[in-house]
């Protein structure tokens, strides 16, 4: 008798929630015309055929979900369903019931089938549940309602308030994925110079806190630490965290050597910008066509012109052209500083190498040699 007062109760409650009945529908089509006379409800129809697939999909569920069903039976059972909005039912159902209380394991289920059905409005419900303190917390937890809320703007906040409850729990300590994931969603805010002051703030914070608790970066987590202070200028310490990068055993990789090239030449320190170049090509790596342009340029304007031109025939040697300001900072360079045969020896050396160099572009440069000379 208890399981089908059950049965009924929950089958009563999906159908509320999914579909319109048919006498509900009827009423309303003949609202306009001749009031029906009242008849008592008809009873359930048991009958397959007239039941619709998500009613058989609900009725599957709740004859798999045997009473006295555990966290473990519901994490199943969440994790069976297609749809997000029934796969929500189920939780909240299941929550009610006496005896019962979700886990971690439960919410983070149900907060990944929210998110990859796009139903962010549950999503956020769920998190504000967990703040609460609706179920034990957990690492693999909190790192996913951090990176749901790293995801929306407004949720910003509320991801530095769950790493703050994390602080507070002793089996919860943040990890690396933790670190990783705020200091990605700090650089995002890196839009301009002064914001990237105010935020800078916060990757200092968030890297001291790793070091304390002995956490040990990897390549990737040092690199946004290093893009932090290049962005803000703050090149010495930039750096510094590349020199620290082999007391950890991290290597260096292509966006570390790029990160500290734009540094080191928006603060004026060509030099030191290509020493850093020098030796990620000798340990094989390519920068990338910004990195290769901004170094060009900044040799270019300190009139390093042999090294600035050596630059842009090693990129074009790897098939990459760079832009009409680019070419246009060294050969004009070379004809303010009197070297105009140059100049013009230099821009049919670049029409030769450069294969996707057109006529336009050709025509502008050699028609600014021209007018300079």
């Amino acid at each position: 008798m208890a399981r089908q007062i059950l049965h009924q109760r929950c089958l009563s409650t999906f159908l509320f929630r999914r579909t319109i009945s048919t006498a509900a529908a009827d009423t309303l089509r003949n609202s306009t015309t001749i009031a029906p006379i009242p008849s008592p409800p008809e009873p359930h129809n048991s009958n397959p055929r007239t039941r619709t697939p998500l009613v058989k999909q609900f009725e599957t569920w709740l004859e798999n979900l045997k009473p006295g069903f555990t966290p473990y039976d519901v994490d199943e059972a969440l994790r069976s369903q297609s749809d997000p909005d029934l796969a929500f039912d189920i939780f909240r159902w299941t929550g009610q019931q006496r005896n019962y209380k979700h886990n971690s394991t439960t919410y983070l289920t149900m907060i990944q089938i929210a998110v990859s059905g796009k139903r962010y409005q549950h999503a956020e419900t769920l998190v504000e549940e967990i703040l609460a303190g609706a179920c034990s917390g957990s690492i693999p937890l909190y790192n996913s309602v951090i990176k749901f809320c790293c995801g929306r703007k407004f949720l910003f906040n509320r991801a530095f308030d769950v790493y703050k409850k994390m602080l507070t729990c002793e089996d919860t300590k943040p990890n690396l994925e933790t670190y990783k994931l705020l200091l990605d969603s700090l650089l995002r805010k890196f839009h301009n110079v002064n914001v990237c002051y105010v935020y800078l703030r916060g990757v200092k914070s968030l890297s001291k806190q790793m070091k304390a608790s002995g956490v040990v970066p990897d390549t990737f987590a040092m690199n946004m630490i290093i893009k932090a202070h290049a962005k803000c200028h703050e090149i010495d310490q930039a750096v510094r965290v590349f020199r620290d990068m082999a007391l950890y055993g991290n290597v260096p990789n292509l966006y570390t050597y790029c990160y500290l090239i734009h540094g080191l030449c928006e603060k004026g320190r060509v030099d030191e910008g290509l020493g850093f170049y020098k030796e990620m090509r000798e340990k094989g790596l390519v920068p990338k066509g910004s990195s290769f342009m901004i170094l060009i340029c900044s040799l270019a304007m300190e009139q390093r012109f042999e090294d600035s031109i050596s630059v842009v025939f090693d990129m074009l040697n790897e098939s990459m052209s760079p832009d009409l300001l680019t070419y246009k900072t060294v050969v004009e360079g070379l004809c303010r500083e009197g070297r105009v045969d140059d100049a013009f020896d230099v821009l049919e050396e670049f029409r030769k190498k450069d294969g996707f160099m057109n006529e336009k572009t050709y025509k502008i440069l050699l028609n600014g040699l021209h007018y300079m000379n």
